[in-house]
């Protein structure tokens, strides 16, 4: 093992006091050029390498991270995010971190705005952001760089809001490798039909658009003569009201036997399914949410491309502090495995960081 490098040999060896060699290392002011080459010299030649968490633990300063992102219900996507987020801040609860969360109303771009200037009065350290529209979320994202606090985008990819880094699917090939996958089983079927949750005639976002894309891609170029069907199912419609819009699709497309749904509500439809004993249909779709996980073990979801809600959660949190605490180079784009559950390998898949 090395022996350890005291501030004060470094300090001899330079020829400068401990003082000066102690605001090199925490990068402070006040020091002249001749002194930081000398000691920078010297650091450089025993290879230095500063315990960062121990002088992160020693600074003794508090760090206030906060989260916006969407209003959800019990066993979603967005709870997933949540639980990995607040393990995160637990986990570096030593280094006097707090997470604070703002949730807006899904395509409210005024509630979203209101929490967003909620966020913004209360002067956090770093940001993690389920982006709104390009616009309406640049208004903010600019304050943010004006003040210099990092951000972190989650979910939606928006390049030109010059994020610090990014976690999420990359949406265009996960479609693409949806509709492959859909193709794998329904590769005699002449109709599919493609199910859809809007609001204001609107998909649930940016992510799920794109993922349309690459699945519509991979159909055009492979399976061109395939019927695709869609199918709303608003959001805001109660729970008898898709029931019957259901009934209705199901008794007129008898040809259709395979279903595929580009968000995490494929228990929507497979439920449905359950109920009504349609045991000849499946839906394919995101997530292992418990419904979802329920669904695909009694066979009215075939497949659940699992997208690692949790480990996005931790990791954006993890991400802010490695940067904002530890002064650590993070990587800006960071795509999450693309993985296909089962009901053979569900019980197996694991939400949790390692």
């Amino acid at each position: 093992m090395a022996p350890k490098v005291r501030i004060k040999d470094i300090a001899e060896k330079s020829g400068v006091s401990v003082g000066t060699v102690d605001r090199i290392l925490h990068n402070r002011p006040n020091v002249s050029k001749a002194a930081r080459e000398k000691v920078e010299k010297v650091l450089k030649e025993i290879n230095y390498q500063p315990n960062v968490y121990a002088s992160a633990l020693a600074y003794n300063k508090s760090y206030s991270f906060h989260i916006i992102m969407p209003r959800h219900d019990s066993e979603t996507y967005w709870e997933e995010i949540e639980e990995g987020a607040m393990r995160a801040c637990d986990a570096r609860r030593d280094f006097h971190i707090d997470v604070t969360i703002h949730r807006y109303e899904r395509f409210n771009t005024k509630d979203y705005s209101k929490n967003f200037q909620e966020l913004l009065d209360a002067s956090p350290s770093g940001v993690v952001i389920v982006p709104s529209e390009l616009e309406v979320t640049k208004k903010f994202t600019d304050v943010l760089h004006d003040r210099d606090i990092p951000f972190i985008l989650l979910d939606s990819y928006m390049p030109d809001l010059r994020p610090l880094s990014f976690y999420g699917q990359d949406s265009f090939s996960s479609g693409y490798f949806a509709a492959r996958m859909l193709m794998l089983l329904a590769h005699d079927d002449k109709e599919i039909m493609l199910m859809k949750q809007t609001k204001n005639g609107q998909v649930a976002s940016k992510q799920q658009a794109n993922r349309e894309v690459g699945f519509r891609h991979y159909m055009r170029d492979h399976f061109p003569s395939v019927k695709i069907h869609e199918l709303d199912l608003p959001l805001d419609k109660s729970h008898d009201e898709n029931e019957a819009t259901l009934e209705a699709f199901f008794k007129k497309h008898t040809n259709v036997h395979h279903c595929v749904t580009l968000s995490a509500r494929a228990h929507v439809v497979g439920e449905f399914l359950l109920r009504t004993n349609r045991r000849n249909i499946q839906i394919m779709g995101y997530d292992m949410v418990e419904k979802n996980a329920t669904c695909l073990r009694e066979g009215s979801i075939s497949f659940l491309i699992a997208q690692h809600a949790y480990m996005q959660g931790y990791n954006c949190v993890d991400t802010l502090f490695k940067a904002i605490v530890l002064k650590q180079e993070v990587p800006p784009v960071n795509y999450m495995p693309i993985e296909l559950l089962s009901k053979e390998n569900v019980d197996f898949y694991r939400r949790t960081q390692a």
